[in-house]
């Protein structure tokens, strides 16, 4: 009997919508340290590199907005960043909801026995925790957050090294994601991407490679069947 595929999942935009709690987080820190806040679209396009780059992202697109050009202050990002995380973390699943289709699919890979994992760069503790929040954990293997290893995505040993740890097969291994960070990763890895519409990212879906792709998860099951038969 054929291996069958490891499926890895994105979290924030793919898995689940955490815009808004992520929003609600990051203008809670800007207005703290003197900043303009963001809408829920700028939001989506900031996320998906992990909340430091989000927030010295945010910081550089406000200075270019407002034409006040200045140098990031690499002590105040580290003291937003925590500031972030810590209001969070005690914030993480407010709004937050799972995408369409999510929980039946879960739920049909699992009675197929497929392996599953997350792949996020968010913190790990944060992934964990908003999993369990929001009642999807039990459904994973695996789950690697940004800080997991020494290195995260678009580095393409993110996606390897957590199909490594669950027994899976890089051949038969599924890569899903909502922007070109997951893309990225997937491609080098040499791993089938689905790429999910409307995720977080500044890019549309025809300047980023996939080789499926998906409004929501209802009826992804006839696409991974199709990897469970070859």
């Amino acid at each position: 009997m054929s291996q069958k595929p490891t499926i890895l999942f994105d979290l924030d935009g793919t898995l689940i919508d955490t815009a808004p709690d992520l929003m609600s987080a990051h203008n809670h820190v800007m207005k703290k340290f003197g900043y303009i806040e963001r809408e829920l679209d700028d939001i989506k396009k900031l996320a998906g590199r992990g909340s430091k780059v989000m927030i010295k992202k945010s910081i550089h697109e406000i200075a270019e907005r407002t034409g006040k050009i200045k140098k990031t202050n690499e002590n105040e990002a580290e003291e937003m960043t925590k500031e972030f995380i810590n209001y969070y973390s005690q914030n993480i699943c407010n709004e937050s909801k799972p995408r369409v289709g999510v929980l039946d699919f879960l739920t049909w890979c699992k009675k197929n026995s497929i392996l599953m994992a997350v792949c996020t760069n968010k913190q790990e503790h944060l992934s964990i925790d908003l999993l369990k929040k929001i009642k999807l954990y039990d459904f994973f293997d695996y789950i690697a957050g940004g800080n997991t290893f020494n290195y995260n995505k678009p580095d393409p040993r993110h996606l390897t090294s957590i199909i490594e740890i669950v027994g899976g097969n890089l051949k038969k291994s599924i890569m899903i994601g909502d922007s070109e960070t997951d893309s990225k990763a997937a491609k080098e890895a040499d791993v089938t991407f689905i790429l999910i519409e409307n995720g977080y990212t500044e890019k549309k879906p025809d300047q980023i490679h996939y080789n499926h792709l998906i409004k929501n998860f209802v009826g992804l099951e006839e696409i991974i069947q199709k990897y469970i038969n070859d």
